[in-house]
C-alpha cells in the first residue's frame, strides 16, 4: 500500500481549503475562561463569529465480499466481546476498547493475552469503518485484516498459524454453530468468516449524535458559549481542522492508504535507533519516519491517555502539545506551528472537544 506523505498534492489541497476556512473564522482575543480538562461552562462575554459546522458523513466503503446483514452484525457483536477468542481466555476485542476508558486503552501501552505488554496504545474505534488503513502505522488494509491481525497477534495471542485450530475450537459452541450455519452456510466458522463478522459489527460503531452533531443540525443551544469559542478557535487560529477535519474529525478517514504525520511524540531524548518509526516500518520511506495515523477526535475527552504511545496523560496537555507546534525532531511535519494560544483559548478548545463525546458499546449475551 503506498504511503501518503504530508507533502502530497491531495494534502496540500486539503490544507489550503481548511486554512482558508480558518482565516475566515479567526477571532479576536477572548475573555478569560478556565482551561484544564474540566473547563468552566460559564458564558464568555465576547461573542464570536462561528464557522460552518459540517454534519453529513461520507458513504462508508464496505467490501463486496462482506456485505452487511443484521445476523452477521449480531454474530460479530458477540465475537467482539468473547474472551474465548483469546489463547488463554483472558482477552477479547473489547478488552482494549472498553466503555470505561472512552472506547480506547486504559493504560499507555496495550496489554494483551497472558498479560503481555504491547508496544502501542489502543485507539478509540468509533467510526473506524471510515478508515481505509488500520493500526497506527497503517499495516492492515482492511478491518478484516486488522481483526485477524489482532486475533493472531499479541492482543489475543492465538498466533497466526493457530487461527484455524482456534476457529474449530469455537465451532464446538452450539450457539455459534447455529449462527454460522445461517450467516455463512457455505463456509462455516473459519478465521476468515470470524474476521468478516467482527468487521461487520465494527462498521456499525457510528458516533454521530454528539453535542457537535446537534449543533451542526441547527441546535444553537447544543454548545456552551465556551464551546462555541473553542469551535471557532479549532477551525481558525488553532488550525486543528487541517488534520482533524469535521465531521469525522480525522482527515485520514476516507483516504486510500491513510494519512500519517510526525508530531514528535516519542522522539524526545531518544537515539534515533530507539524511536518507534511508525509508518516508515510499512512504507520504508524516510518521509514517514516516526509518523503515525491521524486519529479521530470523537470521544477524545473520555479516552485518556493520548497519542500512539499513551505518553500524554490529559487532554489539556495533548491540546497544548499540538497547539505549540509539537516536539521538534528531524522529521516533524511542517503543518505544526506554535499558534500563540493563550491559556484561555486552549481551555476553550478543550471545552469544545467535550462536545464530541460518544455513547457506549452494548454488552451482548454470549452463546453457549
Amino acid at each position: 500500500m503506498p504511503s501518503t506523505s504530508s507533502t502530497g498534492p491531495a494534502l496540500v489541497a486539503t490544507f489550503a481549503i481548511v486554512f482558508a476556512l480558518g482565516l475566515a473564522s479567526c477571532t479576536s482575543k477572548s475573555e478569560p475562561v478556565e482551561d484544564k480538562a474540566a473547563p468552566s461552562t460559564e458564558p464568555v462575554a465576547e461573542k464570536v463569529e462561528l464557522p460552518p459546522a459540517p454534519v453529513d458523513f461520507p458513504p462508508m466503503k464496505v467490501p463486496a465480499g462482506n456485505r452487511q446483514s443484521p445476523e452477521k452484525i449480531a454474530l460479530g457483536h458477540q465475537l467482539f466481546f468473547d474472551v474465548r477468542m483469546s489463547v488463554d481466555g483472558s482477552r477479547s476485542c473489547y478488552s482494549c476498547h472498553q466503555n470505561e476508558h472512552g472506547n480506547g486503552g486504559e493504560t499507555p501501552l496495550a496489554v494483551g493475552a497472558k498479560q503481555k505488554q504491547l508496544t502501542r496504545h489502543s485507539p478509540v474505534i468509533w467510526n473506524t469503518g471510515f478508515f481505509e488503513a488500520f493500526y497506527w502505522g497503517g499495516r492492515a488494509g482492511s478491518l478484516e485484516a486488522q481483526a485477524k491481525g489482532a486475533w493472531g497477534g499479541g492482543n489475543m495471542g492465538v498466533g497466526k498459524e493457530n487461527l484455524a485450530a482456534k476457529a474449530a475450537e469455537l465451532a464446538q459452541i452450539k450457539g455459534y454453530q447455529q449462527q454460522f450455519k445461517k450467516v455463512f452456510p457455505d463456509e462455516g466458522m473459519t478465521p476468515e468468516t470470524i474476521a468478516k463478522a467482527i468487521s461487520a459489527y465494527e462498521r456499525t460503531l457510528i458516533c454521530s449524535d454528539t453535542a457537535y452533531d446537534r449543533y451542526a443540525k441547527g441546535d444553537d443551544n447544543a454548545f456552551t458559549e465556551q464551546q462555541k469559542q473553542g469551535w471557532a478557535l479549532f477551525m481558525g487560529k488553532g488550525q486543528c481542522a487541517v488534520c482533524h477535519a469535521p465531521p469525522l474529525f480525522s482527515s485520514a478517514m476516507g483516504v486510500p492508504g491513510g494519512l500519517y504525520y510526525n508530531v514528535g511524540i516519542g522522539t524526545a531524548g531518544r537515539p534515533a535507533d530507539e524511536v518507534d518509526i511508525g509508518r516508515a516500518k510499512i512504507s520504508e520511506q524516510d518521509a514517514d519516519w516516526a509518523a503515525f495515523k491521524v486519529p479521530s477526535l470523537r470521544n477524545v475527552s473520555k479516552s485518556a491517555p493520548y497519542f500512539h504511545d499513551g505518553s500524554v496523560p490529559t487532554l489539556a496537555e495533548a491540546v497544548a502539545v499540538m497547539a505549540t507546534g509539537g516536539i521538534d525532531n528531524k522529521n516533524k511535519t511542517p503543518l505544526l506551528a506554535d499558534r500563540g494560544m493563550s491559556e484561555e483559548e486552549l481551555g476553550a478548545i478543550v471545552a469544545f472537544l467535550g462536545a464530541l463525546d460518544c455513547g457506549k458499546l452494548e454488552q451482548p449475551d454470549l452463546p453457549k
